[in-house]
């Protein structure tokens, strides 16, 4: 979710009103999704290199995260959403994270979609604490170094039991993966648009959807032949 600063920076707006906006986006894009009957919706919201930015800016989109999870959950746990927060836990504030908690457990059990927010999130770090389970089952004589393969050290990731990406949207016109998912995107198809994420909704995410199902997804495998 790409370019809330630069949008504000268009309209002559302070970059908080563009987080705000950006907020708005995530509301639009949240019911697209469940509309559109989109199983899994994964969103970017804080990555774990954000906290190099100035202390004003990381306060206010901490207090972004935390008006939303108050304003919202209520309406997110009627319309069915399940809620997972995927990233680590430190340096975030206890009264956030203990927000985010209720969040997960009370929509549990929900069912229409399923909607994981990266917060705090990197994915190299994410590999490397999986990597680093890994090794103190070895060392603890739970498994063999013959054990570890690409299912199990994938069940060690924050996102075990969830499927991988199909589609990777990224907004504002930049074409990188930000040490987003990694190891999950290893065959998923890439849509970069240049609209900055609060002008995001309904329409670019099916322009996203579109493009996506014009793609040959062959896996590795040799193109699709025509048959004759």
């Amino acid at each position: 979710m790409d370019g809330n600063g630069r949008w504000a920076t268009k309209h002559g707006l302070p970059r908080a009103v563009g987080h705000r906006n950006g907020v708005e986006a995530v509301r639009r894009t949240v019911r697209a999704a469940i509309e559109l009957g989109i199983p899994y919706l994964t969103l970017y919201s804080f990555s774990s290199e954000n906290w190099t930015r100035p202390a004003d800016e990381i306060d206010d989109l901490m207090g972004l995260m935390k008006r939303f999870i108050r304003r919202d959950l209520a309406e997110l746990h009627h319309a069915g959403v399940k809620i997972l927060i995927i990233g680590e836990r430190a340096k975030v504030d206890p009264d956030l994270m203990a927000l985010i908690d209720e969040a997960v457990e009370l929509t549990r059990n929900n069912t229409a979609i399923t909607l994981i927010i990266a917060f705090n999130y990197g994915a190299r770090a994410e590999i490397a604490k999986a990597a680093r389970a890994l090794a103190e089952d070895v060392a603890g004589g739970k498994i063999q170094p013959a054990d570890i393969t690409v299912d199990t050290l994938e069940a060690a990731l924050d996102t075990a039991g969830i499927p991988d990406p199909d589609l990777l949207v990224r907004t504002s016109g930049e074409q990188r993966i930000s040490n987003f998912l990694l190891w999950q995107c290893a065959y998923t198809e890439f849509v970069f648009l240049d609209a900055f994420w609060p002008d995001f909704g309904r329409e670019l995410l099916e322009e996203a959807i579109a493009r996506f199902r014009a793609r040959d997804r062959r896996f590795g495998g040799r193109p699709k032949q025509s048959v004759m």
